[in-house]
């Protein structure tokens, strides 16, 4: 599912892929459900291709979504990242996923997260996991 979700830079919340057009996507918002075109000179990122930086191996988004579901109970975070100090964000951040790397992991990426996090509880998407491409059958 995640690999459908998709980061737009410059543009706020996360969007769904709806469709492929010539040389353009059509993405629906999370947020108000609007649908646009996106083209090439857009930033698009898939939420399944992100990872977050860890003191060992760095771990999907996927698997840090999944510890959110689990830790907030598959509902919004509580607190609202915007307002929350940096102390707080650590706090929780370290329930989440215990060995993150504080040096490379900025308050800034903790409260993408929760936004992300939420926008995704928002819209009924708590399936956090990254779908494998089918393998190709061997003859």
């Amino acid at each position: 599912m995640l690999k459908e979700i998709l980061a737009i830079t410059g543009k706020p919340g996360l969007y769904k892929l709806v469709n492929r057009g010539t040389n353009m996507l059509i993405v629906e918002s999370l947020l108000d459900g609007k649908r646009m075109p996106t083209y090439a000179r857009d930033k698009i990122v898939s939420l399944g291709e992100i990872s977050m930086f860890t003191t060992g191996e760095d771990v999907s988004l996927s698997e840090v979504l999944t510890s959110t579901g689990k830790k907030e109970g598959l509902k919004p975070v509580a607190f609202d990242p915007k307002k929350a100090d940096n102390e707080t964000l650590k706090q929780w951040f370290g329930e989440v996923l215990p060995d993150w790397d504080e040096d490379r992991v900025y308050p800034s990426d903790i409260r993408k997260l929760i936004q992300w996090y939420n926008i995704l509880v928002n819209a009924g998407i708590t399936d956090f996991t990254i779908e494998e491409e089918p393998a190709e059958a061997e003859e």
